[in-house]
Order: C-alpha cells, then structure tokens, then sequence
C-alpha cells in the first residue's frame, strides 16, 4: 500500500546521506521532496503542513550524535514523528463488563460485514472472549445473511434478527438475549449508506443510546484515501466513535487515510484489515507501520506471525532430523507450508529492514511465485515413500512424476538437484552451528572437531572444491 510514499522517501533522504551534519540548507530540498510525497498520498494539507513544520524543527533542534550518519539520524527523526502523527502507540479495545457492546458503523462497500466476522474470530482467538455476533442492518437484508454465513463459518454464536424492526429494537433484543447467554462481547453490525445521511444518523444515535458504554468503531475503506477521513469526522461528530478500523489495507491504496485520520479526529486507529481472509485482521501499530513505510522494517510484528502459524514442536523436530541430515522433501514441503502461512513473499520482505529498497531493485516477483507454485504440483505427484527418500526417483518413477505434474522430465530433475543443494547448504549451516564447517565442500575439517584435516595441496581461499574453477 505505502509502495509509492517508501520509495519516495527513500529518494528524500539521498539529500543528506553522507553529509557532515543536519543544517537548514541539506534538509529543506528533503523536507520539500517529503511534503510532495505526503500530497500525492492524499494526506490531508493541514497534516501535511504541521508534520513537516515538526520534522524540520526537531530534525535543526537535534544534536548529531558522533558516530551517526545524518541521514540515518533524519530517518529516525521522521519514524518518530510518523508515529506521533498516527496516534504513537496502539489502543486496544476496553472489554470491560459483563457483555461488553461494540457497534460497527460505516458507509456501503467499506467492508463492515466482513470486518465484524474478522474481530469475532480475533475476539475468540487471540483474546478467549465468547462472542455473540448481531446483524442490525435493515436497510440491506444481505449483509444479515452475510455475516450469519460468516458466524456458521467460524463456529460464533447469532442473533436472529427480526430486520422489520428499527435498529434501536434489534439492539435491545439483541442485548437481552446475550445477556441470557452470558456472552462476553456483542459486536453489532449496523446499516450503511453511500453516503453519510441524517436517517443514518439517527439511527446509529438510537442505538447507541441504549448500549452501555459501547465501543463504537467505524470502518473506513481505506481505499478511498482523503474522503475516508471527512467520512470518519462526520461520524464522530454525530455518534461520538471510540476507534476507528482501515479495510482493504492490502489494496495500491496511496495510505492518506492512514496517515490523517487519527490528526483530523483524534479517534485511534485501532485495526487494519490486511485480506480477503477472515484471519487477515492486525491489531494497529503506529510506530511498526511508521517502520514499513520508511523501510526499517517490522520485525516484531514478523515473529508475533511466526508464533501463530508455525508449530513449536514440529520446527524443533525438522531441527533435529536437519542436524542428523535426514531432511526429506516431505519436509521441504512442510516449510513452504509454514512460509505460506505468514503471508505472500513479498509481505514478509518488507518486514525484513531494507528489504524495501531491495524488492523495487528486483521488480515483478512472480517468477519465483511460479517456481514455487511449480515446485508444489511436482511434490504432489510423487508418492509419500518417495518424498521421504528422493533417491528412489529414478526412471520410470521420474518418468511417471512428469507425467503426473505434467511437467517435463528436465523439470523434475532440476527440482532434484535443487533440493539437493539446498539440503547440503542446511547440513553445512547445521555444521557451522555446531562448531565446525564439516559439510560444507570445500572447507577443511576444524581442529578439535573430532577428525584429523585432509592433508593435499590447497585449491582456492578454502581449501578446493566448492570454489574449484
């Protein structure tokens, strides 16, 4: 989403790397180049104008530490200020109370349906909360059985609305009867329009009366950039929200919304919706975003994933079976698996510091999508004895395994001889972590380890092999 704004910035900062110091002089064509970049991002002006005004007065009031690069020193400058600007630090949801309200608002087509099937299953998952799902929407029948086909989905109780009645009397029902179930959170989904209007208004004002203390959050497309602000100051001021929620944060949105919303109300950021899917929801991170869009990474937000999809006990045993050199295709396939539930590749490299930069360098990354998903159809013709043992793959099994993939025999012994490679790399790597470089063709034996070295001539820095010409 932030694609354009990284690359922009990255470009700013060429200014003043390398220079000796910060001074007015070398930051305002930065800080020009900045401002620029904001505008086209559909940031709204008056941001625009107060966030430059606080980067350049902080970035002259900061004294260069020794040792730092300006440049360096700048980009952190902006990092903090992007975070301020979003709110610095993320808000959760206050879920206190016996059953505690949340009303979901919007306009038509910001995902408001969806985004109350994604908070259920984060409600559940993440946070053990007993959910009790409610569809308040009597303008548009099919957002109720919409969101009832989500609530079967994921296996999340429904209220069986009545869409004769107001919104204000299916809330009320609504409540009595999560009450009866001892349901910890309500989360309602209300009626949308294409545009804010005074029945919408009253409506959601009604219904929110008869909640206690209630969160109510709006969900904004953020898609729709600068409007998607106005949109959120018109619903504050007329319902009073306590969070607001970005959908379609995965779209080549320009990120205006995201960076004026919290500034323009004062209402926090609380999620972002990153996918179609219903697990496709991340609690909102000013400073971590702040990290993504000037390429620094989002590394904590890299290893909170990997703890969800990947299964402790079953990375530790694909450990062992590595150090004792018994890796199988089975469990190459295993970790493209575990890969595969992170994310698409290139949303895990932009958590990776750098690795922005790195990805426009490389450009269209569909090749090696289409080299994976090759790899895949070829493991799946193969039978499991097969992918435990891959030098059995002979003749007229390789024969069979093309076939089978639909696929030339060619492709399938270069699929063979990679994962070959890669396995005597992960031997050698396993090697160096216990002390030695014994796999690794090429390197000698280390003292100590347990063998004598190899006497003969050297050929090349390492001792031959390897990095024989």
């Amino acid at each position: 989403m932030f694609d354009t704004l990284s690359e922009k910035f990255h470009d700013a900062f060429q200014n003043i790397k390398g220079k000796g110091k910060i001074s007015e002089s070398n930051i305002d064509e930065a800080l020009k180049q900045v401002r620029s970049a904001l505008l086209e991002a559909d940031v709204n002006f008056k941001v625009v104008k107060e966030f430059v005004g606080k980067v350049k007065e902080h970035a002259l009031g900061e004294k260069v530490l020794r040792g730092v690069d300006p440049g360096e020193q700048f980009v952190k400058i902006m990092h903090d200020e992007l975070s301020k600007l979003m709110g610095e630090t993320h808000e959760e949801l206050k879920l206190d109370g016996a059953q505690k309200p949340i009303l979901i608002c919007g306009l038509n087509g910001a995902g408001k349906t969806t985004f109350t099937g994604k908070l259920a299953l984060f409600l559940r998952n993440k946070q053990k909360k007993d959910v009790y799902l409610v569809p308040a929407d009597n303008f548009r029948p099919a957002a109720k059985d919409q969101l009832i086909v989500h609530a079967k989905n994921l296996g999340i109780d429904y209220f069986d609305s009545d869409l004769s009645q107001s919104p204000k009397q299916i809330v009320q029902a609504a409540m009595k009867e999560a009450a009866n179930l001892k349901k910890e959170v309500v989360i309602i989904d209300t009626a949308g329009r294409l545009q804010v209007d005074e029945e919408l208004m009253n409506q959601l004002a009604e219904a929110r009366a008869v909640l206690k203390d209630p969160e109510v959050l709006l969900v904004a497309d953020a898609m729709t950039g600068q409007e998607a602000v106005n949109v959120a100051k018109s619903f504050h001021e007329k319902i009073g929200l306590t969070g607001a929620v970005l959908s379609k944060m995965d779209s080549d949105a320009r990120g205006g919304a995201a960076l004026s919303i919290r500034y323009v109300t004062q209402v926090p950021i609380k999620f972002i919706s990153t996918g179609e899917k219903m697990k496709d929801l991340e609690p909102f991170y000013p400073d971590r975003l702040a990290g993504r869009i000037l390429d620094m990474g989002d590394v904590v937000s890299l290893v909170e994933k990997a703890q969800e999809v990947i299964d402790e006990k079953e990375a530790e045993k694909m450990m062992n079976k590595m150090q004792k050199g018994h890796f199988t295709i089975n469990d190459f396939r295993k970790q493209m698996g575990m890969m595969n539930k992170l994310g698409s590749m290139e949303s895990i490299l932009k958590m990776i510091p750098g690795m922005g930069g790195a990805l426009r360098q490389l450009g269209d990354l569909s090749p090696a999508k289409d080299e994976m998903n090759k790899m895949n159809v070829i493991i799946d013709s193969m039978t499991n004895q097969e992918r435990d043992d891959h030098t059995l793959i002979k003749d007229s099994r390789l024969k069979r395994i093309a076939k089978g993939a639909g696929r030339a025999e060619s492709d399938v012994q270069e699929f063979l001889k990679k994962f070959n490679q890669m396995k005597q790399m992960m031997s050698g790597m396993m090697g160096m972590m216990n002390g030695g470089m014994p796999s690794l063709p090429g390197f000698r034996q280390q003292p100590g380890s347990g063998k004598k070295p190899k006497k003969g001539k050297k050929k090349g820095p390492f001792g031959g092999g390897f990095f024989k010409k």
